[in-house]
């Protein structure tokens, strides 16, 4: 397994050199990024200067050069743009706090990966960099927000990508490229200096892996918190925890918002039950357990207000206004719908995921994984117009509707992205941790992702149910590992 954890312990054991090693990553890009625009910054000698054999002693992944997200995973002198044109210049004042604690068990910094403006869509094309492509197939969307690390570890330039999730923006890359991508509970990375809230938590760092290990040797090197971060760990995640054995899993395959899905994603679920039924697991099936398009609604008037809020510290800080030329059409579209968005809608947008929280707490106390697709559809083209004219034309004339109308409109914006993803935004609102798993290929050759979410703070039943899946070779990963 040509995986973060083997590299480190070839460099361990002499078997290969840093400079190999960069040299290696540093050819494929050249021989890839140009079809892929994966990486937007690429700095592989400042790894070299920042390399000793001492950092694999630190940690399993210590001395891994390591990607980061174009978005909130800053590293001080290196460009933060957000994948947005407004940032075209900025550079980071100081780290993330995320980037400190990767550094701090060996990760290498090696370059950044491309990101859509602030993490906004489940695609990745920016204006300011251009689309990200599908090492499958480079017709194809990578997904997004973390679209860039996909594609740098799908086409196994790297195993390993920093990544983050506020609405799926791990898991759907992971489901369009055969990866793990794993969304921790809430609570469970670092955040901060800047951010501390992540969209009221429903944002976290983390990464894209190939391998089980490594999905676990990252999370437990990269698990902490800081003592004044709004949301702390349940004191159960720290604890050990034997493996259970049988598990009980409920399965859904409806979609949260009631629209179509692919019959693909519902054999992925289905072949999986299966298998698990056949490794002595108990399946039950159930209804999807919440309203999808009310959950989904306080989702947008949680990212209008909160887009509203950071285009205010950002206009203090510019000196002046944002215009409508600062910022791509559905940026703006959140901004001034976030203008409207009422504190007390806003704090009852916020209810609504605590009971949503509860709701799936209580159904995690009678079952102990709930599983569904990942994605509803396979990977999308890069040429998709997931939006037509007439929602163009309203999007552009935001400003003259009111709230209600304004929610509509943000709705009819996202509904054809939200029709291909719609699973994985719960697990953001109830900051539970989610997996996706790489268990199927579609009939166009195309990935497509099984999701398990669990209890909060029950990474470990996540690892096993992961770690079965992987040893019994039911892992279709990409062609490069």
């Amino acid at each position: 397994m040509k995986d973060g954890v083997g590299i480190v312990h070839a460099l361990k054991e002499k078997k290969l050199s840093y400079k190999e090693l960069i040299a290696d990553v540093t050819k494929k890009v050249a021989q890839k990024n140009t079809e892929l625009n994966a990486f937007v910054t690429f700095e592989p000698e400042q790894a070299v200067q920042v390399y000793s054999p001492e950092l694999t002693k630190a940690h399993p992944l210590g001395g891994l050069p390591f990607p980061l997200k174009m978005l909130g995973q800053e590293k001080k002198g290196w460009f933060a743009t957000s994948g947005s044109k407004l940032f075209q210049t900025h550079r980071a004042s100081r780290n993330s706090n995320f980037v400190s604690q990767a550094e701090a068990i060996g990760l290498i910094p090696l370059g950044q990966t491309n990101s859509p403006e602030f993490g906004f869509k489940n695609i990745t094309d920016p204006q300011i960099y251009g689309p990200a492509k599908n090492p499958w197939n480079i017709a194809h969307s990578p997904g997004g927000s973390s679209g860039g690390a996909a594609a740098i570890v799908a086409s196994g330039i790297l195993p390993i990508a920093g990544a983050s999730d506020g609405g799926g923006s791990i898991r759907i890359p992971a489901s369009f490229c055969g990866l793990i991508g794993l969304k921790p509970s809430r609570g469970t990375m670092p955040v901060g200096p800047h951010a501390w809230r992540g969209w009221q938590g429903a944002a976290i760092d983390f990464g894209l892996t190939v391998s089980m290990r490594d999905t676990k040797a990252l999370f437990m090197g990269m698990r902490g918190t800081h003592s004044g971060a709004p949301y702390q760990v349940s004191p159960i995640e720290w604890q050990r925890h034997l493996p259970k054995q049988p598990l009980k899993i409920a399965v859904c395959v409806d979609s949260p918002i009631g629209t179509p899905i692919s019959e693909e994603a519902k054999e992925a679920v289905n072949n999986a039950a299966h298998f698990l039924a056949q490794s002595g697991h108990e399946i039950i099936e159930i209804k999807y357990p919440l309203n999808g398009r009310d959950l989904i609604q306080s989702y947008y008037q949680m990212n209008g207000a909160e887009t509203a809020a950071m285009i205010r510290s950002i206009e203090t800080n510019l000196g002046r206004s944002v215009t409508k030329n600062d910022l791509e059409p559905m940026s703006w579209v959140l901004l001034e719908y976030g203008k409207k968005v009422s504190a007390a809608t806003y704090i009852e947008s916020l209810h609504l995921w605590d009971h949503a929280a509860v709701t799936m707490e209580e159904l995690f106390q009678t079952v102990d994984l709930f599983l569904s697709p990942t994605t509803a559809f396979t990977a999308p083209k890069i040429t998709a117009d997931l939006q037509n004219n007439e929602i163009r034309e309203k999007m552009a004339r935001i400003d003259k509707f009111n709230e209600k109308e304004s929610l509509e409109i943000i709705s009819e914006m996202f509904e054809e992205s939200l029709k291909i993803t719609p699973y994985t935004q719960l697990a953001n609102l109830t900051g539970q941790p989610a997996i996706s798993l790489p268990t199927y290929i579609g009939c166009n050759s195309l990935p497509l992702g099984i999701q398990f979410m669990a209890a909060r703070g029950r990474e470990d039943i996540l690892f096993q149910i992961g770690d079965l899946f992987e040893t019994n070779q039911k892992f279709h990963l990409p062609p490069s590992y």
